[in-house]
């Protein structure tokens, strides 16, 4: 119990150190040393606990926001899209960040993965174990990444509530009217 009471606590400095830093230059011009030395700690402590920064950024991510939602049980997935996207706001400054970088295990890579978990089970309840899954997941995936991405790297970034409300609001007229309109198609038939 002590030893992984240490780790947390070598994991936690360094993910404040990498924090910090990202307050002051941009996550690409950080490198391990600078880590390190935030947090006076020696590169091997930090190569012992993550591959590289990617992985310590993934490790934040996963620390402070997956175990939490997993804890949490949920009864739709508006809901845990609620919370999500609040963790998201709440920590904007430093995934404005992350989300920029792109590439082989970068955080946007790794909250993909996150998310087609996700996506897929939803898809399943929808379409059962159909061919074409992955098209659906991969279009789902993609369309809801990019929508929060756009959300957290605007400007004007508006209330994690109120970019929920657009993307629920969206989905479900559309969804009505591709309804309305199927049923319209089959009554002329």
């Amino acid at each position: 119990m002590g030893f992984l009471a240490d780790s947390n606590i070598t994991k936690r400095a360094l993910a404040a150190a990498l924090k910090e830093l990202m307050e002051a230059k941009p996550f690409s011009k950080i490198s391990v040393s600078d880590i390190c030395e935030a947090c006076d700690m020696n590169r091997k402590s930090f190569y012992y606990h993550f591959q590289d920064k990617y992985d310590l950024v993934n490790w934040i991510y996963y620390t402070e926001c997956v175990t939490a939602l997993k804890e949490k049980g949920y009864h739709t997935g508006w809901e845990l899209l609620d919370d999500l996207c609040a963790y998201f706001y709440d920590n904007r400054s430093f995934y404005r960040k992350t989300l920029t970088v792109e590439g082989q295990n970068s955080f946007t890579e790794y909250f993909r993965d996150i998310v087609v978990t996700i996506v897929t089970a939803d898809m399943e309840e929808i379409f059962g174990r159909d061919d074409d899954l992955p098209f659906y997941v991969d279009f789902y995936t993609d369309a809801l990444l990019c929508a929060i991405k756009r959300w957290l790297l605007e400007k004007d970034y508006m209330p994690s509530e109120e970019f929920v409300r657009l993307i629920k609001n969206c989905l479900v007229r559309t969804s009505d009217s591709i309804l309305q309109e199927f049923n319209t198609e089959q009554a002329h038939e």
